[in-house]
Order: C-alpha cells, then sequence, then structure tokens
C-alpha cells in the first residue's frame, strides 16, 4: 500500500511522537509513506471563518500534488482530514470550484478530484484490516480499559466524511478489541474536546476537555487514545487545568492512536515517544502483560 503522507502541522512540531509512531507502525505493517514537502497547512478551520475561496484553494492544492503522484493521501489528523474532505465537497459547487481554480490557475496547479483522502484509522481497520493486524499483535493490551476519543471532524459532517456515523461510530473500538484492549463505551468519545476555543474561552474549553474525561473514567476507563493531535492536545497537555476547573483529580494517561497500535504490535514506549507526555503513562502501560509473560 502506497500513500501520499499528510501530517499536519502539530504532529511534525509539538506532538512529533504522533509522527513518530505512525512511521513505526506504518514500516511494521507495509504502508509506504511518500512525503512532499509542498504540502501546506489545511487551515485548520480558522482560515475558512474569514476567507472560504483561500481556505478551499490551499485544500486543493494539497489534493492536487497528490494527484498529480497518482496518489490517494492519508493523514493523521482528523481535523486536517476535515478540512481536505469540506475543500472537496465545496468544490462540488460550480461557483466555487471557478473562484478556486482562477486562483490555482497561476500557480499551475489542475485539480481534478481524483485523489481520496482519508484517515490512518481507516486505513488500520479498512485498508490492512483487523484480521491481519490481529495476526501481528506480539503484545496484547489486555488488562487495559481504553476509552476511544474520536473528536469531531473524523466523524462529522457524515455526509462529506462517507464513513461511520456521528453518534453511534464503532471503528476505534473494534481496533483496540483487535489489540486486545478492553474498549470502553462513553457518551462523551464522540463530543468535542474544547481545543478550538482553548485559547478564546480557556476555562470553557478546560470545563469541556475534563467533562470528557470524567465521563470515560467514571465508565471505567484507565486510558484514552485519540486519533487526533488537537484532541490530545486538549486531553493530555491542558489535563492538568481541565482538573481544576472540574474539581477532580483525573489522572488519565492519553495515547495517540497508533502509540497504542505500535505498543501492541511490539514497540517499545521509547519508540512511541511516550516520555514526551505531560500525563505519564506508566499506570496503564502497568496493566498490560510483558510479551511472553
Amino acid at each position: 500500500m502506497k500513500l501520499a503522507y499528510y501530517p499536519g502541522c502539530v504532529a511534525q512540531e509539538s506532538g512529533r511522537e504522533l509522527d513518530l509512531s505512525t512511521r513505526w507502525v506504518c514500516r511494521t505493517l507495509g504502508i509506504e509513506l511518500v512525503e512532499f514537502p509542498k504540502f501546506s497547512c489545511c487551515g485548520s478551520g480558522f482560515i475558512d471563518e474569514a476567507n472560504e475561496v483561500l481556505n478551499v484553494a490551499i485544500n486543493a492544492r494539497n489534493l492536487a500534488i497528490a494527484e498529480a503522484a497518482g496518489l490517494d493521501l492519508m493523514t493523521i489528523c482528523s481535523t486536517c482530514q476535515g478540512m481536505l474532505s469540506l475543500a472537496q465537497h465545496r468544490m462540488l459547487d460550480s461557483t466555487v470550484r471557478a473562484k478556486v481554480d482562477a486562483a490555482l490557475r497561476p500557480l499551475g496547479i489542475d485539480y481534478r478530484g481524483s485523489a481520496k483522502v482519508t484517515h490512518l484509522l481507516r486505513v488500520l481497520v479498512e485498508g490492512i484490516g483487523l484480521d491481519a493486524i490481529r495476526a501481528k499483535v506480539r503484545r496484547p493490551l489486555s488488562g487495559l480499559k481504553v476509552g476511544a476519543f474520536y473528536g469531531c471532524h473524523l466523524l462529522r459532517p457524515s455526509d462529506e466524511t462517507g464513513w461511520e456515523s456521528g453518534e453511534e461510530p464503532h471503528s476505534f473500538e473494534d481496533l483496540l478489541s483487535a489489540l486486545g484492549a478492553e474498549p470502553v463505551q462513553y457518551r462523551g468519545r464522540v463530543l468535542c474536546c474544547g481545543f478550538p476555543i482553548q485559547f478564546v474561552k480557556p476555562e470553557t474549553a478546560g470545563r469541556i476537555a475534563g467533562r470528557q474525561i470524567l465521563d470515560a473514567k467514571h465508565h471505567g476507563a484507565e486510558a484514552m487514545a485519540t486519533p487526533c493531535p488537537l484532541c490530545h492536545t486538549s486531553l493530555d497537555a491542558y489535563q492538568g487545568p481541565a482538573g481544576k476547573l472540574v474539581g477532580e483529580r483525573l489522572d488519565m494517561p492519553v495515547f495517540h492512536l497508533p502509540q497504542l497500535v505500535g505498543l501492541a504490535l511490539g514497540a517499545s514506549p521509547q519508540e512511541m515517544g511516550l516520555a514526551r507526555h505531560l500525563v505519564p503513562t506508566e499506570a496503564a502501560l502497568a496493566r498490560v502483560p510483558t510479551p511472553g509473560r
């Protein structure tokens, strides 16, 4: 399997452990990642609020770069997937398409709409397959109860993402089960993490994140995992302030999606960059039997 790799901004800077673990997992599963240094930021929803044509144009440009190489595009960020999928959807509008084409023409960019946008989670579940992943597990995550946290953009709007239900998804839980973990069902898994307003209304954002973590915790989760680096930032990096705002010490380890996959496939915590997390993960890892035990 060969895919254009769109890591997004966070995974190249503050969340480098996400990129690190993704590359390890893809090498192990035989996924070839083709990099394109000329990819630009997806705009993360902020540009769209000011200039729709510009937001669509920068994402159409990214897609056109993958198209020119004859590749579909894989991202490891739910927000990036949301912006890229949104651009594809809006390019179906002839008025928007004409404006975007005019903006791209001076750059020599020709958007055709042939490249598919997918997320690492979908590649693992549908492209590689749960049975194939289960067969490669060397360190089953048995003994660990994990609350999946999907985030907003991976699932919604469902008519644009064209995948699972935004209210009752199951792919992440299915993957966790294949890795040997026990998925935890809770309402907050499909709700917002609070990141979009973190720098405008930090107390509101903190309460939102704190409520989702408490929801997972009260339903028995010993760790959480997310396919979105922005959700990870809210749930891990801002967990301390969030706990104070909801009046409870949270102590919830939060994993990136590929980190749990990598650990189950035999990677070490060091290879997965777990030391970069603000909330320690050792307590969660202690629940997982070592290989051969």
